[in-house]
């Protein structure tokens, strides 16, 4: 087994779905770092650990279920499903979709740029109707390290660039594979690509998209007007092929623009 993916399956069963934080110290160097939304995490048992356990205390008897593995051997990307039922919403259940962006010492993680579909887990503790879990990778522990691609990662950059990769009708954002409703949340102004790198075909990116609000992400009771400046923070899995941008998923922090869009309309003077 691939040495980096034998220490994901540890962290997926030993630390994540065990909650087992003394596994957690044999997984990560103490100066771990994670990097979500506009949240820079550092420090495994200083900020790291806190943080994750007001998840586990949410969610109790959360899950993490494994849709895909990519690796270069040095890098590693995660698409993921964590689920579970809310002890702060009654037992409502849920489950959301995650990509993660790992980087380690050869021994252990050393830093994560990650994205979860908080946005969709918040929908459906309200509604109370959650969405299906994805179907699990086939073996997902088996998967072998393909080398890195310059030509397939300076095609996605220049992509990243342009934004027109966002238009895209094989790139599947958030929880539009289940159903939910699909959202443009903005028009591309310009982009940060914060981490980036390839394994054969398939490219893992996490970028902070600057943009113009659209008029299909005015919810939650916020007064922005369409056209108001705004960033995203995503991350994203794509595969290139015959020199272009083929499909990819992508997951994007759509709950944490909507709070910083209610936390601007509440302080905004009448």
């Amino acid at each position: 087994m691939n040495r980096f993916v034998a220490l994901m399956r540890r962290y997926t069963f030993d630390y994540t779905n065990r909650q087992d934080f003394s596994a957690c110290d044999t997984i990560m160097v103490p100066g771990y770092t994670l990097h979500m939304g506009t949240y820079d995490l550092s420090g495994r048992d200083e900020q790291y650990k806190p943080a994750t356990a007001k998840q586990f205390a949410q969610f109790p008897g959360l899950c993490l279920t494994i849709n895909e593995i990519v690796t270069n051997g040095e890098r590693l990307c995660l698409r993921f499903s964590e689920h579970g039922a809310s002890v702060r919403h009654d037992g409502a259940r849920a489950a959301w979709a995650g990509i993660g962006l790992y980087k380690w010492d050869g021994e252990r993680l050393t830093e994560n740029f990650v994205e979860q579909d908080y946005y969709s887990r918040r929908e459906q503790l309200a509604s109370r109707v959650p969405k299906a879990v994805e179907m699990p990778a086939l073996a997902p522990w088996d998967t072998q390290a393909a080398a890195p691609n310059a030509v397939a990662e300076d095609i996605v950059k220049s992509l990243l660039h342009t934004g027109e990769w966002l238009k895209h009708e094989r790139i599947v954002f958030d929880d539009a594979w289940s159903g939910g409703a699909p959202q443009g949340v903005l028009d591309p102004t310009g982009v940060r690509i914060d981490d980036l790198f390839s394994a054969g075909d398939r490219v893992a990116f996490r970028i902070t998209q600057h943009g113009r609000l659209r008029e299909d992400f005015r919810t939650g009771g916020i007064d922005t007007p369409a056209g108001t400046a705004v960033f995203l923070h995503m991350t994203g899995l794509v595969t290139v092929a015959g020199g272009r941008l083929a499909e990819g998923r992508v997951v994007r922090d759509r709950l944490g623009l909507l709070r910083r869009l209610q936390s601007a309309s509440q302080s905004a003077p009448e």
